[in-house]
């Protein structure tokens, strides 16, 4: 899997087939999809419009996607994953992973979709509705898309350290991929330690930090990471932007990044990385920003926009 990918998360539909086919021409590819961030069928056009040019084949690219909460249920994961295949345009995708420890109740596709966190919108008071089904049931029809052939590669996002522990007691087939948030204000060292003593790769979302969250109230401005000190202090002395320094240090701590951007000069400028090498001091005081800052908490943005408190990290 590339170490640098193109992340879908927040990309309008009416931009994520052009930005796909753009972040082709710039060189990606590895995508990170999900069947929750409402652009699939967009993200399918993109690459097969791509391949369709002869820009890419299908071997090529490496495309991620996710399962979302409401189809944790065994009976309904098969479900999910051919939908986000179809809309995808794909025969199968290289990793698949479980978005959340979450199990929501089931909604059918034909009712809403993608259906997000709440289990009834037109309700009066529309609260997400826990779903009472097992992770280990849910790992078990994750390693049968495998056997099935639809997926090559299945993971977890959004897990600890515990719930990595308890996955390994059970999986049949090991999980290939944990991603979580990662980036200098939330280094996750124990956890990607943890990982790594698994054999279980390690991709960062949101490896700017605060920029994905200040659009979205779920941070401040001036908790933006392009303005650290260590960071730019380390951008000046490469010639590269502090953008570019987050990404190569999430890169050279041996993690996997997907930025997410709809500008083409932006694409090209985030996989310029590889020209350049952190020194161990820089590493060491990018590192030592860490606040433990997590920006994507469901303990705190589910109670504020969906009516229910549900936290998954202590």
């Amino acid at each position: 899997m590339p170490l640098i990918g193109f992340g879908l998360w927040k990309i309008p539909q009416s931009e994520t087939a052009s930005s796909v086919v753009e972040a082709v021409r710039a060189g990606y590819r590895h995508f990170d999809s999900a069947a929750d961030y409402a652009n699939e069928v967009q993200t399918g056009e993109g690459l097969t419009h791509a391949m369709s040019d002869g820009l890419v084949s299908r071997d090529d690219v490496w495309v991620t996607s996710k399962l979302w909460n409401t189809f944790h249920a065994p009976e309904h994961v098969e479900e999910a994953c051919r939908k986000s295949l179809a809309d995808l345009q794909l025969e199968y995708l290289d990793l698949y992973l479980i978005h959340f420890p979450i199990a929501l109740e089931y909604v059918p596709i034909e009712t809403r979709y993608p259906p997000e966190w709440l289990h009834d919108p037109d309700a009066e008071t529309p609260v997400m509705k826990p779903a009472q089904v097992p992770l280990h049931e849910t790992w078990a029809a994750m390693e049968a898309l495998v056997d099935k052939g639809l997926v090559k590669n299945i993971g977890v996002c959004n897990y600890n350290s515990a719930l990595l522990h308890d996955l390994m007691t059970y999986a049949k087939i090991r999980p290939a991929m944990l991603q979580i948030e990662a980036h200098p204000y939330l280094t996750q060292d124990k956890l990607i330690r943890c990982a790594r003593g698994y054999g279980i790769d390690v991709t960062a979302f949101s490896p700017l930090g605060a920029q994905s969250y200040f659009e979205l109230g779920m941070a401040d401005e001036g908790e933006s990471l392009l303005k650290a000190a260590p960071v730019m202090v380390a951008a000046e002395a490469h010639g590269k932007t502090p953008a570019q320094v987050l990404l190569r240090w999430g890169v050279q701590r041996g993690t996997a990044i997907i930025p997410k951007t709809s500008k083409p000069e932006r694409m090209r400028e985030n996989l310029a990385i590889e020209d350049f090498e952190l020194s161990q001091v820089e590493m060491a005081a990018i590192s030592a920003l860490n606040q433990n800052r997590r920006f994507n908490d469901p303990g705190v943005f589910t109670e504020a926009a969906f009516n229910t408190f549900h936290p998954i990290y202590d």
